[in-house]
């Protein structure tokens, strides 16, 4: 059945108090002049159900939370958003039929929970549709189906009421609007959506596929690079090449390990124990010559200290000699001064004089005996090193004797077995090197194949998927065709009634669901103006009024409409009969539908069969804030077209 979307009131928290609307008729009419604040409220309530909304500066400055109440399907819910910048990310969500406080929501799309997987579940849809391109080429899985996307066919925007029909202009969104309009009819459902964006996900695996197995055969092309049969039989030789190798390896192996004698065995032991001793031997050079220069720098050493002794005795003597004549401190005369015999002329003290060479001289005997004990050990290192030298030079002279006499022993026996040895070392390295080489072109083979039945497989899976789709929209088929009548017949009875001007046959394009005016589009019937605003009341009312009469569609039952007259100045008969349009079709399905429609002026004609809201510069939209007057009124479509 068709899905009830009612709007049930509307709630404007503002700075100077609460302002409140409610709906409960089928049909309203928000009347008023240019600037009251009829669209500001209409933009308010699709900002409410999470929409990028056009709200005007009354709006942002002086209302702090937008509340809508809204019944879908079965559902009930109370939605407020505030319109702080910081916090209208996230909207409060009270469940009305039980009366409780849900977790607040984000209008974020990929946050949970969020504002759109709510509506779209109490809708009755789920919320990871995606509208894929109908192109057979197409590789683009599609962008993702949103309530917004439902919305459009529930809200005519000032800005497009006279020129497009749900943004169908846009071409951008032309498969998401022929997706949501299937949806609505269920001329499609999730199923299908989700095979045509898995068809599209699939062709495009499939394309890169064939693309990089093209690659891969033209680099192996255009690079000679062997071909597959004739890599294998290569394959084939040089595994064979090893395995000889190997057995001739093993062969000679076995032949060169005995080649040996007793004699010879006993010069190998020989010369191994001539080098162990040869390097005994350089160790005892490199230790003794250490110890000589250690030794030979402490015989320094003992030198200066004699050296000063004796330069500190000489100096003494050559002091004693002098007679002082005057102090040496004061420079007073001593000549006139007695001196007792035995004392220094100076200071008076008992003068001690040296009588023989060989008094204190115990510091200089010990240095000199040092010296001549270094000599000694200095003559016996020298000693010890020109003996271990010539052990050196022996040692080393009998290793070289020893090596001679084995490799000429040796060579005539063990040479000859070395080079087979060395010849067939070679084969097997050259033949595990092919190995190698033909492995690597295997490989690249071996991923042109993957890659040939990864092609393979991606194509059947994308056709059986495509067969699937392709079945399922077949059966539609029938259900297409009596949607298309019976929607072609009303909106060419809606148009009849309305009495547009030149237009003499109106129907539904039966593939982008558009309307046909005398055979051609909409937006080539008419530039803009009354015609396109008259189709469009055709267009939804016929909408509205075939799906609820019928009953099996998700169509939601609602309809907000801004400004019909804005392109009707002029044209009263039109403008009436777009009201007279509106009213019977609410009147023929009571309960049922429910039109909110803001407009300037009603046309004095129009009978007064729905609930009408007055408003004026004194009573705007938002009451409780006071409005500037017609002169500093700036409308909010003005604002757009700055």
């Amino acid at each position: 059945m068709t899905t009830n979307f009612r709007l049930n009131r509307v709630l404007l928290d503002t700075i100077e108090g609460p302002v409140r609307y409610a709906f409960p008729t089928d049909l309203t009419i928000l009347s008023g002049p240019t600037g009251v604040g009829k669209t500001t409220l209409l933009e308010a309530i699709k900002f409410g159900f999470g929409g990028d909304g056009m709200l005007a500066p009354v709006i942002t400055e002086s209302v702090t939370d937008v509340s809508v109440d809204v019944t879908i399907g079965r559902a009930r819910y109370l939605l407020v958003r505030s319109t702080d910048a910081n916090k209208r990310g996230s909207v409060r969500v009270t469940d009305l039929r039980i009366q409780e406080r849900l977790p607040d929501h984000s209008v974020n799309l990929d946050h949970v929970p969020s504002l759109n997987s709510l509506l779209m579940s109490a809708l009755g849809f789920p919320d990871n549709m995606r509208a894929a391109a109908r192109t057979g080429g197409s590789t683009n899985a599609g962008t993702r189906i949103s309530f917004a996307d439902i919305f459009s066919f529930m809200y005519i925007a000032q800005s497009e009421i006279n020129r497009d029909i749900a943004r169908s202009q846009d071409t951008y969104l032309e498969s998401k609007r022929k997706a949501v309009f299937e949806l609505l009819f269920r001329l499609t459902d999730a199923e299908i959506l989700s095979l045509r964006s898995k068809a599209n996900r699939l062709h495009g695996q499939v394309a890169a596929a064939q693309k990089e197995t093209e690659t891969v055969r033209s680099f192996l092309h255009t690079t000679n690079t062997t071909g597959k049969e004739e890599a294998l039989d290569a394959y084939g030789d040089a595994t064979n090449d090893q395995i000889a190798a190997e057995a001739q390896l093993r062969v000679l192996r076995a032949a060169i390990n005995p080649v040996t004698d007793r004699e010879t065995q006993v010069m190998r032991d020989l010369l191994t124990d001539t080098e162990r001793r040869l390097a005994d031997a350089r160790a005892a050079v490199t230790t003794l010559t250490r110890q000589r220069r250690d030794l030979t720098s402490e015989r320094s050493r003992v030198e200066a200290d004699l050296a000063r002794l004796q330069r500190m005795r000489d100096a003494g003597a050559r002091i004693a000699n002098i007679e002082f004549i005057t102090c040496p401190r004061c420079v007073q005369s001593l000549a006139s001064r007695p001196v007792p015999e035995g004392s220094c002329r100076v200071c008076l003290q008992n003068d001690p004089v040296t009588t023989g060479p060989d008094d204190d001289q115990y510091e200089q005997h010990q240095l000199t005996d040092q010296l001549r004990e270094m000599d000694e050990q200095l003559d016996a290192l020298d000693s010890q090193l020109d003996a271990v030298n010539e052990a050196v030079d022996e040692r080393e002279t009998l290793i070289k004797h020893l090596t001679l006499e084995i490799e000429t022993r040796t060579s005539e026996r063990v040479t000859p077995r070395l080079q087979a040895y060395t010849d067939a070392s070679n084969k097997l390295a050259e033949a595990r090197a092919r190995q190698r080489e033909l492995e690597t072109i295997l490989r690249q083979w071996d991923r042109v194949d993957d890659l040939a039945a990864s092609e393979k497989r991606l194509s059947a899976e994308r056709d059986r998927v495509r067969a699937d789709l392709a079945q399922r929209e077949t059966n539609l088929n029938k259900r297409r065709q009596s949607i298309l009548d019976d929607l072609n017949t009303e909106f060419a009875r809606a148009m009849r009634s309305i009495g547009v001007p030149s237009i003499e046959t109106a129907t539904i394009h039966p593939t982008n669901y558009l309307p046909l005016l005398n055979g051609r589009p909409f937006s080539k019937a008419s530039k803009g103006g009354g015609i396109i605003t008259a189709t469009q009341i055709a267009y939804w009312t016929s909408i509205l009024y075939m799906v609820v009469s019928r009953g099996d569609t998700n169509f939601p039952s609602f309809l907000l409409i801004d400004s019909p007259r804005m392109a009707l100045n002029a044209a009263t008969d039109i403008s009436t009969a777009l009201y007279q349009r509106l009213a019977n079709t609410a009147a023929a399905l009571p309960g049922k539908l429910q039109f909110i429609v803001a407009d300037n002026q009603l046309p004095s004609t129009a009978r007064r069969e729905f609930s009408e809201i007055d408003f004026d510069y004194d009573h705007p939209t938002v009451s409780t804030i006071h409005h500037p007057g017609p002169s500093a009124v700036r409308t909010m479509h003005d604002n757009e077209a700055m």
